[in-house]
């Protein structure tokens, strides 16, 4: 655990003030807080979701997004651990900010790319923002798992997938309508399917500045959410380390490996080759979906099922690995049938039951990835009740899956088979659930008095 757990009393035990007024518009509430931070990535990480769930970028030859995503996930792979560093120095609201304004110009780089065909924008647009998403979700991260109370956490991690994944559905939308009359063979979705996201984007950029510092956020009982105070720079760099020893982080790499590195296969391999552009945008509304239904499922369970909270994670675990092993076994029977990067004969989502069934297979992708990155959520902030310590654990967790999914793109555009590519993915998930049953076994309190974990 981190020097901070020494000093630091669990914030429910002091600082109490009268109970404040109930009521979700309750500026300063938890509640309104993660709705904001929501609101933000509804706007930047849900439109870029949008954006990448295209296959190519909403382009054909998928070479430069390829080069893009692994900018942007090789730069977030060390921004990942550095934004929590900068969450607790410059705090929220000004890590936010920076992160925020990475989003539009990444957009932006792919409008120029319509017209000029240059790499040099889109990747170096694409580096700038794994450095802006590093410090976005880090503070994401601290907010969602630190200010909600401990018997809620489930519920408001879940309310905050469904708004964010709420950009991938009406992102989605944008390709579909704006490309909607365009032929099966056109090189690229149209100009004003890039400017919408960018709308999009900087009204996020805007939101960020309606985020209130950590210690001014009250539950509804009159705590303080969590307490905050502003580290140093050699002081981060001192924990930053510590957590590459971490037991705890050790057996949460696994998933977190793997909790990104699908994305380019099912992005790139399956809605980007089976489908022509204007059904790809359509088939991303329904994978948003599916995250938005599978994140509002196991947090429901997570948080009301009818066990202790070890027990509630445990079987959490065993439901997500049963139902990524049916799904990932459907995606191999799936891509038997055709070979690396080769359809023919393009699906139309007006083709029927042709349709229907890739399509319930690019869902139930979408399905399985909210639940599953939900759980490790909640499991990660069942292991604090500290904003600091859990941005250092939730950068941790970041920079370790933009780690694979740079991996991931890189492998896609050395065209690696699509079955090894499947069997990885697969494979990685698999590792990953008993570890995860471990972790809940060693860390998390059987009892959940107060939402912690014994250190």
């Amino acid at each position: 655990m981190s020097a901070m757990a020494t000093t630091q009393q669990p914030v429910e035990e002091k600082e109490m003030s009268p109970p404040a007024k109930r009521g979700f518009f309750r500026y300063n509430s938890p509640l309104t807080q993660v709705f904001l931070i929501s609101l933000v990535c509804f706007c930047c990480p849900g439109m870029f979701n949008a954006l990448s769930g295209l296959g190519g970028g909403g382009q054909i030859d998928h070479t430069t997004i390829d080069k893009a995503n692994t900018a942007v996930y090789a730069c977030f792979a060390v921004f990942g651990v550095v934004g929590g560093a900068a969450h607790n120095i410059f705090g929220p609201r000004n890590t936010l900010l920076l992160g925020a304004l990475a989003y539009p110009l990444y957009a932006a780089s792919f409008l120029y790319y319509n017209h000029h065909h240059s790499e040099t924008f889109p990747v170096t647009a694409g580096a700038l923002l794994g450095v802006g998403a590093g410090l976005l979700w880090a503070a994401q991260g601290a907010i969602i798992t630190s200010y909600p109370p401990p018997n809620r956490r489930g519920t408001y991690i879940s309310l905050f997938w469904c708004f964010y994944n709420l950009g991938g559905v009406i992102g989605g939308l944008f390709p579909f309508s704006f490309n909607y009359h365009r032929g099966s063979n056109a090189a690229s979705v149209n100009d004003g399917t890039y400017i919408a996201f960018m709308a999009f984007m900087l009204l996020g950029v805007t939101l960020t500045l309606l985020i209130l510092p950590p210690n001014k956020i009250i539950r509804d009982d009159g705590s303080k959410a969590t307490k905050f105070t502003y580290s140093s720079m050699g002081k981060e760099g001192t924990e930053i380390l510590k957590l590459f020893t971490n037991w705890k982080m050790l057996l949460v790499l696994p998933a977190a490996w793997a909790s990104n590195f699908f994305y380019t296969y099912q992005f790139n391999n399956v809605n980007g080759v089976l489908f022509n552009l204007r059904t790809q945008g359509l088939n991303n509304v329904f994978y948003w979906c599916a995250r938005m239904i599978g994140s509002a499922g196991i947090g429901y369970f997570l948080d009301f099922g009818l066990a202790s909270c070890r027990k509630r994670g445990l079987i959490g675990v065993a439901i997500v690995a049963v139902l990524g092993t049916a799904i990932w076994g459907g995606g191999l029977a799936n891509q038997l049938r055709y070979k690396d990067g080769k359809w023919q004969d393009l699906i139309d989502f007006k083709d029927g039951l042709r349709y229907a069934g890739p399509l319930l297979l690019f869902f139930s992708y979408g399905l399985l990835d909210a639940m599953f990155q939900s759980l490790v959520y909640w499991i990660i902030g069942a292991l604090a009740n500290d904003s600091q310590i859990l941005s250092r654990y939730v950068g941790f967790y970041n920079a370790v899956q933009s780690a694979g999914a740079a991996v991931a793109w890189q492998i896609d555009m050395h065209k690696t088979p699509l079955i090894t590519q499947l069997v990885v993915n697969w494979a990685l998930m698999t590792v990953s659930y008993p570890l995860l049953v471990l972790l809940l076994f060693l860390a998390v309190k059987d009892q959940e008095t107060r939402g912690m974990i014994s250190n």
